[in-house]
Order: structure tokens, then sequence, then C-alpha cells
């Protein structure tokens, strides 16, 4: 039966893409509120752990766990390692000394940094309407510095900015590295499973490692709750609804919902952490949000797709 996708018959798409726009846009608050009391990179490590966890039980429900080989696993731990420990984990750390506001907004730059790679490597053609994509993007950074250039001064909130470019560029290497090689995944799942666990380990004992401070007793029920929250819905929840989402419309059309996440990160990020939002950054906020769409724009974003099921 042929259908058109968008229409209100089909709740379980429109439920999956409100999960995947609501959740995403909450994990920048929520990482903030844990890393008040629990280490960043804790809060990283036990995520992902906890995340594979539920993987396994979801996989051995299933009957489908099993060994990928050594050349997939290969693949899983240099994604996971991008994607991951780089990008998820400095972002993490990033926001014990950056608002939630400012690590939402700065991430969504990471589609710069992708189109940019994926030219230098002939993944993509270089046009006159992505470089003014990619110039209104960079105005809209000039202006966040240029709201807290004084803020700089602060080697603290200096390192944070350091470990959210470093994780932008991790996210965007995890993404051309997918896209150049063509990686076709016959189990996603399984595939996370393995990607969850490896960031889990390594991120935990970074966390030993690094952590000035992990007295067990001082982290709060809040924080705590905010942890798992990133787990269970975050990494699991949010995943299985992207996919699913995946399987009814196009990446591109999936792609909008970036901009929706980081409206909701900086708002939730003024309502319940009272962060400050200045007419600069919102107007940062508005170019960027808005360069990073004309990068990526593509006429089927708003076509109605005709799919047999």
């Amino acid at each position: 039966m042929l259908h058109y996708l968008f229409t209100l018959k089909d709740y379980k798409l429109i439920f999956a893409v409100l999960t995947v726009a609501m959740v995403w846009g909450t994990t920048f608050l929520a990482i903030r509120v844990a890393v008040e009391t629990i280490p960043a990179w804790f809060v990283a490590g036990i995520r992902q752990f906890l995340a594979s966890l539920i993987m396994l039980v979801v996989l051995l429900s299933r009957r489908e766990f099993k060994w990928i080989g050594w050349k997939s696993l290969g693949y899983q731990i240099i994604f996971s390692s991008l994607m991951l420990v780089v990008a998820n984990g400095m972002t993490t750390v990033a926001e014990e000394t950056v608002s939630s506001s400012l690590a939402s907004l700065i991430s969504a730059c990471s589609p710069i940094l992708v189109f940019l790679g994926s030219v230098a490597v002939g993944l993509q053609k270089f046009s006159l309407r992505a470089l003014s994509g990619v110039l209104l993007c960079f105005s809209g950074i000039l202006f966040i510095f240029w709201d807290g250039l004084k803020d700089l001064a602060n080697p603290d909130y200096r390192m944070g900015m350091i470990f959210l470019f470093c994780a932008i560029a991790g996210w965007a290497s995890g993404t051309i590295f997918t896209k150049k090689l063509n990686i076709q995944s016959g189990n996603i799942t399984l595939n996370l499973f393995y990607q969850f666990l490896f960031a889990g380990v390594v991120q935990i004992i970074f966390a030993f490692l690094f952590s000035e401070n992990y007295n067990f007793g001082n982290w709060t029920i809040k924080s705590i709750s905010a942890m798992l929250y990133l787990s269970v819905f975050g990494s699991v929840a949010a995943f299985f609804a992207f996919h699913y989402a995946l399987t009814k419309i196009s990446p591109v059309q999936v792609s909008i919902l970036a901009y929706i996440n980081t409206i909701i990160a900086i708002f939730l990020g003024w309502l319940i952490m009272d962060e400050k939002v200045t007419f600069k950054f919102i107007l940062a906020a508005v170019m960027i949000i808005c360069g990073v769409f004309i990068i990526n724009y593509k006429p089927e974003m708003f076509k109605r797709q005709r799919m047999e099921s």
C-alpha cells in the first residue's frame, strides 16, 4: 500500500520524531545538571556503560547477540572513539565550565566541519551557496566570542571552549569516516552495543585517572537522576526513535531535527538553569542555524515522500 508520510495517521512516526527532537534537545541540560556533583568523565562513562547493558538485554531477548568479527569491531572502536569518547565525552567535560545553551550552540556548528571535511576528502562539491552558509555560521561564532570575549580570560572557561571544539571535530570526523567507508550495518543494535561498551569502559578509566575528586558520597540524587536520564533516554530511547524515523523519512528530513534540538536546549537552559541569553547570543544562534540550514539545504527536505509498505 502506498501512503504519504508526515500525516497524522502515522502516530509512531510522529512519536519518534518528537522523541528525537525533545530528548536530544534536553541532553545538554541533563549533562549540565549531572556534572554539578558528578565528575564529567564519570557521567559520560556510566551513561555509555549503562546504555550498553540495555542494548545487551535487548539483543539477548531477541537472540541476536553475537561476535561481529575483528574487522567490524575495529570499525566500531574507531567510530566509538570519535563519536562517543571524544565528541560526547568532551562535550560533557566542557559543560563543567560552559553553559548548556552555549554548548548546544557550538555543537550545532558540527555540520560546518562535516561539510568542509567532506569537500576535502572528495565526498562533496563546494558551491557558492555552501560558501555563504559557512560564512554565516562563522559570523555567528564571532558574535558568540564578541559577546563573551572577556570570559576567555578565565582559564576554566577557555578550556571548556577548547573541549567543545575538540568535541565537534570528533563528531565531524566520525561522520566523515562513516560516509567515506560507506559502512553498512547489518544489525545497528549489535554495533551500538560494542560502541557503547568500548566508550563506557574507556571513559570510566579516564574518570579515575583525570577526576580530581570523585567522592561518591557527594553525588546528589538530582545529578544521578540526570545521568540515568542521559543513559536511558538520551542514548537508548532517542537512538531507537531516530533509526525508526530513518526507516520512514529521508536522512535529510531527519536532519532538520538538529535545528529544533538547539532551540530547545537554549530555551531550557534559560528557563531551568537561569542561563543568560543576550540579544547577541540569540542573533548568533539565528545566524548559525540559518548557515547550517543553507549548507545542508536540499529540495527534498520539504517534499512528501511516497513509500511502499
